[in-house]
């Protein structure tokens, strides 16, 4: 199993912002030495609650790559239709060669009306077909421009290169790959850099139903999960298996291609944990479930009881047992051993900077995460050593 972090940035307590980045420079430097497979960072805008902080996961990664030498550097993720694509193509390959090929893509659609209408009115979430259009349309786009050298593209919201734009310099040699010679009209245009890991890094997408999870298995993307607790998860993953395994005509296992996130606070007793983490995660929660409601938290045959608001079940007790890797080293070994066994997880990530938790128990809890969970799984992390080394 391979464990990355998922650093969600938060300010509930609005501290000075360059503190906050000190803080995010800690975690993944202390990742980096301590054998995490990855780190990733979010993109969330206009969010001046506090809840979620992080508004450029490239800037953070190319920040982290600067620092570190080994970590993979992810997006969970990149909200690609917010992006104009050529500037997002480039930015990810470059990237992808300051850290030589230490990028993980993750993609998404966006969650937040708030976000979407702002930053690119054609990805307002009030119509999710137009927006699930604009999505895979500059997925296909990123693709193009990371594969080929010179490529050309025609679709619903963008035309590359532009029509009839006449192109002739005495430094550039004339070319038919690129130009109509007789008329100095682009063709075609070449985005550079290219990433360094060929034919490109690998892509994640997040996902939530089972729509979207065929979808990403149809187009050989690698998915990220998060909410669900396990006999949920099991549908989705076996959903996954099933429509990739029909896409590559081949047998994929059961949690191949697939993350999944989990909120984490290890403490040396049970309460510990509750008392110092407890809070706040119900905090985000309810941030969260304002729009999602409870449905995702429940299990398959499981129904959910009528109250007065739809959040009056949400509680810690409520949450623990379904989802929660709060406890013990011992108790979050045993939980992640279920995961392990009921999913065939194979990669795992974790957050504990929860919006209001004090900085340094977050520290504690990476630290003991890492001293006394992780090397309950160490054949898998002395594997993992030997690929990155």
């Amino acid at each position: 199993m391979k464990f990355g972090y998922f650093c969600n940035s938060t300010n509930w307590t609005h501290k000075p912002f360059h503190e906050l980045l000190d803080e995010t420079r800690e975690i993944a430097e202390y990742c980096d030495q301590n054998k995490w497979s990855s780190i990733w960072f979010t993109e969330h805008h206009f969010n001046h609650e506090g809840m979620e902080s992080c508004t450029n996961p490239l800037m953070m990664g190319t920040d982290t790559a600067a620092r570190t030498n080994r970590i993979k550097i992810g997006q969970a993720a990149n909200i690609i239709t917010f992006h104009n694509p050529i500037r997002l193509a480039e930015d990810i390959a470059t990237l992808d060669q300051l850290s030589k090929g230490r990028v993980e893509v993750g993609v998404g659609r966006g969650i937040y009306g708030r976000e979407a209408i702002h930053m690119n009115v054609e990805a307002d979430l009030k119509d999710q077909a137009k927006n699930f259009r604009l999505f895979e349309e500059t997925l296909t786009i990123l693709k193009k421009a990371w594969t080929e050298k010179f490529f050309s593209h025609k679709g619903e919201f963008y035309t590359y290169p532009s029509p009839n734009f006449v192109w002739q310099h005495d430094m550039s040699t004339p070319n038919e790959e690129f130009v109509d010679l007789e008329t100095n009209t682009l063709k075609k245009i070449s985005v550079v850099p290219k990433p360094f890991r060929k034919p490109h890094p690998p892509l994640h997408q997040v996902v939530d139903g089972i729509r979207s999870i065929e979808w990403a298995a149809q187009q050989k993307i690698n998915i990220i999960m998060w909410i669900p607790p396990v006999k949920a998860l099991k549908i989705k993953f076996e959903a996954y298996k099933k429509a990739r395994s029909e896409s590559e005509k081949k047998d994929v296992p059961l949690g191949e291609g697939v993350s999944l996130v989990r909120d984490m606070f290890v403490a040396n007793t049970m309460e510990e944990a509750k008392e110092k983490a407890g809070k706040h995660i119900i905090d985000y929660m309810k941030w969260v479930c304002h729009w999602r409601g409870l449905g995702n938290h429940m299990e398959p045959d499981e129904e959910l009881p009528i109250t007065k608001g739809k959040l009056d079940l949400l509680s810690y007790d409520f949450l623990h047992k379904r989802n929660l890797l709060f406890g013990t080293p011992e108790y979050v070994t045993d939980k992640i051993k279920e995961l392990k066994s009921e999913l065939n997880l194979q990669n795992l990530m974790v957050w504990s900077n929860f919006p209001g938790i004090k900085h340094e128990d977050c520290m504690k809890s990476i630290n003991l995460f890492t001293e006394k969970v992780m090397p309950n799984f160490k054949d898998d992390l002395n594997t993992e050593v030997k690929k990155v080394s």
